[in-house]
């Protein structure tokens, strides 16, 4: 999505609660399923309404997502008299945290931000609803998104999420610190044994490099999948790896990493809230950072000295390694009771030109190409080298994992739990990856039929 970019990252996010939306825990039904035709519908969404309607939307990110996302609510508001909506937000961690207890009790909020490694468990225990109905009868207009865009958002053959925007994985280059220091900047084909060679040099210039700051769920998976492997089997009942090599290479790299001081101490980094503002390109401690390409925008707006840059992640067959990916969605509760509503707020955030004036992409590239066009002649220097940097990714990816299975939130916390263990020396990388495969398995073993 978070903290490493902050490159995207921005990595930033999320929300407080407020209940006003429980209710009936079925898909619409078929009073609130129209029967005329898309155009129709679509019109009928734009004419004044009278009913008093109030919606809570909910979402992650840091403080200028927080008030892009408050003005693009007002816009919203004033060309909906009657909807009332309430906004609840918070940093990533927190965000998650505070929906869990609230899809326990049957009160998620109307409209749910949503990312790609919670929807099998949300998607999964039908607490989302299927946005089909109102992509087909033009209350979310996809008339100008491709059907590819469309589809990141299903889960078991249900439209569970509308995708906001895609961004890939990259790393956030501060290229006159590179130059300062007299290292070279590295170009889109360097590997991994560059990385190794830069962390080295910035350290003996008292520099850092950004590492992947706990989020070895995003970075592990993409490092797999440069050699041929996957984080997990299509049918989502074990580990996509059947050795234990992959992930002793991989942390054998980030313990010589740690070891040296060239990242951050598991402390410190455990204190970060995920926000470009803490980010340690911004602070001037580290010259690259990793994430997704939508949080670079935070925090090189936030670098006012000194350009930075945009590169593909290291490693030899990148272009199998790197995707495009849904940066994050919006999906409606199936607890909600406006869920028309819900959708036409979905479809205003997609493809209102003069709302997306405010996003301008920090939500990943926009879907809607309607949107897109329109947004190039406005773009800042920054916001180009998203753009630009996603459209070089489009050519140079491999098409994206499934969705994460049932219980891959469990193994993403055993794997940060390992990267620890083996960081503060309380087990060999070896005895590590042997027993993180070990419980891995054991957890998506209950996926099994």
């Amino acid at each position: 999505m978070k903290k490493v970019f902050t490159l995207a990252l921005s990595l930033s996010m999320m929300f407080t609660a407020v209940a006003c939306s429980s209710g009936s825990t079925t898909t619409p039904s078929a009073s609130t399923e129209p029967t005329k035709s898309a155009a129709a519908t679509a019109a009928a969404s734009t004419a004044p309404s009278k009913d008093p309607v109030k919606l809570r939307v909910a979402w992650w990110g840091g403080q200028a997502r927080h008030d892009y996302t408050l003005k693009v609510i007002e816009m919203y508001e004033k060309a909906h008299p009657n909807v009332k909506i309430e906004a609840e937000y918070a940093p990533f961690d927190d965000y998650w945290k505070k929906l869990a207890p609230q899809a326990s009790a049957n009160q998620l909020p109307d409209v749910i931000q949503m990312d790609i490694s919670y929807l099998t468990q949300y998607g999964g225990k039908n607490q989302l609803a299927d946005l089909s109905a109102y992509t087909k009868n033009g209350l979310i207009d996809v008339s100008s998104i491709s059907p590819n865009a469309v589809s990141g958002g299903e889960v078991g053959g249900k439209l569970v999420a509308m995708n906001l925007g895609v961004n890939a994985l990259a790393t956030t280059l501060d290229v006159n610190t590179f130059k300062s220091l007299g290292i070279d900047v590295p170009s889109k084909d360097w590997t991994w044994e560059d990385y190794d060679a830069i962390a080295a040099k910035a350290k003996a210039k008292g520099k850092q490099i950004g590492g992947f700051a706990l989020h070895h769920e995003v970075f592990f998976p993409y490092y797999l999948r440069t050699l041929d492997q996957k984080m997990y089997k299509a049918d989502g009942t074990a580990l996509g790896f059947n050795d234990d090599k992959p992930l002793v290479d991989y942390f054998k790299r980030y313990q010589k990493w740690y070891d040296s001081g060239s990242i951050l101490s598991l402390d410190k980094e455990s204190q970060k809230k995920g926000v470009a503002e803490e980010d340690e390109i911004m602070l001037g401690n580290a010259i690259t950072g990793n994430g997704w390409s939508n949080q670079f925008l935070a925090v090189a707006n936030l670098v006012k000295d000194r350009p930075l840059e945009l590169a593909p992640l290291p490693g030899r067959n990148g272009n199998k390694g790197l995707f495009l990916k849904p940066s994050m969605y919006f999906s409606i509760a199936n607890s909600s009771k406006q869920k028309e509503e819900a959708a036409k707020f979905i479809s205003f955030f997609v493809n209102d030109i003069e709302a997306n004036k405010l996003i301008k992409g920090d939500r990943g590239v926009p879907v809607s190409s309607k949107v897109k066009d329109a947004l190039k002649p406005l773009l800042s220097p920054n916001e180009v080298k998203i753009f630009d940097y996603v459209a070089w990714a489009e050519q140079n990816s491999s098409q994206m994992d499934p969705p994460n299975p049932v219980g891959s939130i469990e193994v993403e916390k055993l794997l940060k739990a390992t990267s620890e263990q083996i960081l503060y020396k309380k087990a060999t990388v070896e005895e590590a990856a042997a027993k993180f495969r070990k419980d891995a398995n054991a957890i998506l073993e209950k996926n099994k039929k």
